[in-house]
């Protein structure tokens, strides 16, 4: 019965069904876990659900991103709980735990809107931005109220907020790439966008990243991006293709993307200057 309440349970609902009898049977047995005064779950309960229950609070940020199902760049370390704004939560009951302070509304996970603008306050914007095109892409969050939202946001993040309002977009095709054009917002002069469609020796391509102004094309690499032969044979031609049009093509891997971001930034800003240097010759031949 815990399960068909959403893993976690408090005592009244329980005794509606199970006599405390039997209650106090399925603690003894591990089938049920007591997390907190008035408070049960499965052992199999998703962590961030059963933090939220034992603190009374609600699931947000970058956990609210996980249970709504979106993609992210990088998993959470720990859950992100947020209790309201005047509870006392002792440092013990704290621990493991990403305690944030606002309102809850009653919710046991935050909504996506406010989960989106949640991460874009607290994440790093690559982060953040995938969370956003996520979002989008998902269909749960509205572009123009995302944007509206993200405008008029106050306090400490607001400005990186308004950026991610800005900025995110459905067409992004994964947390990378989101990633890789969070890094591009940083090189002046450059404007990568996602999935524009190219034709190329009278195929539709679709490159990840382009700045076609500049004739540069960015590609987020993931490890499964290579299904086998003939995906990796498509793969080649389509590297090739796109060079051969006149375009720079780059590849960038997860571990770049996280580990090397200073390092990934430096080569979008070297390849943008050697992309307007070529742009300038051709204007003046």
């Amino acid at each position: 019965m815990v399960a068909r309440l959403g893993g976690t349970a408090r005592t009244d609902q329980l005794r509606r069904i199970v006599s405390e009898r039997d209650l106090a049977a399925a603690v003894r047995s591990g089938s049920v876990v007591r997390l907190a005064l008035g408070r049960y779950g499965l052992p199999s309960a998703d962590a961030a659900i059963v933090a939220a229950t034992r603190l009374d609070g609600m699931v947000f940020g970058l956990s609210a991103a996980q249970e709504l199902g979106w993609p992210v760049l990088r998993r959470a370390d720990r859950p992100w709980v947020q209790v309201p704004p005047n509870r006392n939560v002792a440092p013990h009951r704290r621990r493991g735990v990403r305690l944030g302070y606002g309102e809850t509304e009653g919710r046991s996970v935050s909504s996506p809107l406010r989960t989106v603008l949640d991460c874009a306050r607290r994440l790093p914007l690559t982060e953040a931005l995938a969370v956003a095109d996520s979002a989008l892409r998902s269909g749960t969050v509205d572009p123009d109220e995302l944007c509206s939202s993200a405008n008029l946001a106050r306090g400490p993040g607001s400005a990186q907020v308004a950026v991610v309002g800005r900025e995110a977009t459905p067409l992004a095709a994964s947390p990378l790439e989101s990633a890789l054009r969070a890094l591009g917002l940083g090189v002046p002069g450059l404007r990568l966008v996602p999935q524009v469609e190219l034709q190329v020796e009278g195929v539709t391509l679709h490159p990840d990243l382009l700045d076609e102004r500049l004739g540069l094309v960015v590609e987020a690499e993931g490890w499964l991006y290579h299904g086998g032969p003939k995906q990796f044979a498509r793969d080649l031609w389509r590297y090739t293709a796109l060079t051969v049009s006149g375009r720079t093509v780059v590849r960038f891997g997860y571990d770049d993307v996280t580990l090397r971001p200073d390092w990934v930034t430096q080569c979008l800003d070297s390849l943008r200057r050697t992309g307007e240097r070529h742009r300038d010759c051709r204007q003046s031949a």
